[in-house]
């Protein structure tokens, strides 16, 4: 049967069982169905066939409308074949196709294992921090490219971004013990990470949901690869425990060999996962953003209190402002997945009020921090670090209070949700381009101190 013919029918089959479950409109039925022929063209672009990607997209679209949750449930027998990583022979091609690909990701795997254990061979610890990002992004770039069919011009583009920022990192003429080699360093993941973004969206980086689609790859990631750490640390536990009775000592071999070939590749199995996965299954977002989010939310309260009650602002603990700076990275990435998973047609409720305060507490956790950052500079001088400091706190500030301006017009019911997740995906590479900033011009500026 022709894929477009296929694909037809089985949008005509969802249109009917919308009308038959609830009195709609045709127009909204129409706008529906350009968000799931939208899907279906993103799905597509990652080698999924029509047959294939509809299933999923309508799992999808599930997020946004409870009838087409209610078809996808009453049609899983498509969905749950989706999760069958390597397709039956059966299915024409599709176990070669399957194999193929199994065989490209364990072969990154293996080179970026390769990389980073001949960065280990070569460089000191220092040099090898800084560029242990640069050896493994790549090839996690190099499979999402494969997979999004990107042109030669792109990746091209994409291959002068990594060589560019590898030239700033080993050509800089870095002070050993200087703060900017140290910013470089934390900076240059986020920047790096930018780029596989790039390479994921597949030349699509104006889509907004494309890029909130990477939001939830990211966010889905992060949850497969502490699953592979728990699961691998228990494993190596146990072997290291039984070995240690015959009086074999593997430490050696965990810090020669399983450490730089097994963090890269658990990155790229668990994004092949991910791949493989396409959300067929209840994504666990929702289940995670409610227990943290008022968790979050009493956390940035008790910050709030120890920093007001600090005294003198010029006095308050560099540390303790480096610890803040990373609870509101958290609240970004837990207000993004937060966002990423919700039902943007459901009405605003109760968990949104309870984002709404994490937010409020996030904006006055962030004003207290950046006057103390303020004064301290007006009492010491400016620093790279503090300066770093700084611009990020401003960007998180501009970042909540839009957030926070959005969700009280959601919640008030005077704004769709489609303004709010807009918005995050708008301002990310405002964080990007920062963090390139610190990495590229910073040392220069500061004569690499």
């Amino acid at each position: 049967m022709d894929t477009t013919t296929s694909l037809e029918t089985q949008i005509a089959r969802w249109r009917d069982y919308v009308h038959r479950h609830r009195a709609i409109a045709p127009a909204d039925v129409d706008e529906m169905e350009d968000h799931l022929r939208e899907r279906v063209a993103d799905l597509a672009a990652t080698d999924l066939d029509d047959d294939e990607a509809f299933p999923v997209a309508v799992k999808r679209l599930g997020r946004l409308d409870s009838v087409s949750r209610e078809f996808a449930r009453e049609h899983s027998e498509r969905l749950w074949k989706q999760l069958v990583l390597v397709p039956d022979a059966t299915d024409g091609d599709g176990s070669a196709t399957g194999r193929r690909e199994l065989l490209v990701v364990l072969t990154l795997a293996v080179g970026a294992g390769v990389a980073v254990k001949l960065g280990a061979t070569f460089w000191d610890e220092t040099v090898l921090m800084r560029n242990v990002g640069l050896l493994v992004a790549p090839f996690l770039a190099g499979y999402l490219a494969r997979k999004r069919r990107l042109t030669g011009p792109s990746l091209a583009a994409l291959a002068a971004a990594f060589a560019g920022l590898g030239v700033v990192l080993n050509v800089y003429p870095f002070e050993t013990s200087g703060s900017t080699v140290v910013l470089a360093t934390v900076h240059a993941p986020v920047v790096l990470w930018a780029l596989v973004g790039l390479a994921y969206v597949g030349g699509r980086w104006r889509s907004a949901h494309r890029r909130m689609d990477f939001v939830r790859f990211t966010g889905e990631l992060g949850i497969y690869l502490v699953l592979i750490a728990l699961g691998s640390g228990v494993l190596v536990g146990l072997t290291f425990g039984l070995l240690g009775l015959g009086g074999v000592d593997l430490e050696p071999t965990l810090e020669r060999w399983l450490l730089p070939f097994g963090m890269p590749g658990a990155l790229l199995v668990a994004a092949w996962l991910v791949e493989a996965k396409q959300e067929v299954v209840e994504n666990i977002a929702p289940v995670l953003t409610r227990i943290f989010t008022p968790l979050t939310t009493v956390m940035l309260v008790v910050s709030f209190v120890v920093l007001a009650s600090a005294g003198g602002l010029t006095t308050v603990d560099r540390e303790l402002l480096i610890l803040l700076d990373a609870v509101l990275i958290l609240v970004l990435a837990l207000l993004l997945y937060s966002i990423s998973a919700r039902d943007p047609l459901t009405r605003a409720g109760l968990f949104d009020g309870l984002q709404l305060a994490l937010v409020t507490a996030a904006l006055a956790v962030d004003a207290v921090a950046l006057t103390a950052m303020l004064t301290r500079i007006a009492e010491f001088g400016a620093s790279p670090n503090k300066i770093a400091a700084l611009g990020l706190n401003l960007l998180l500030l501009v970042h909540l209070v839009r957030t926070g301006w959005l969700l009280v017009g959601f919640c008030r019911r005077r704004r769709g949700f489609g303004a709010l997740e807009a918005w995050q995906t708008d301002y990310l590479p405002v964080y990007a381009a920062w963090a390139a900033v610190v990495v590229v011009a910073f040392p220069p500026v500061f004569g690499f101190a």
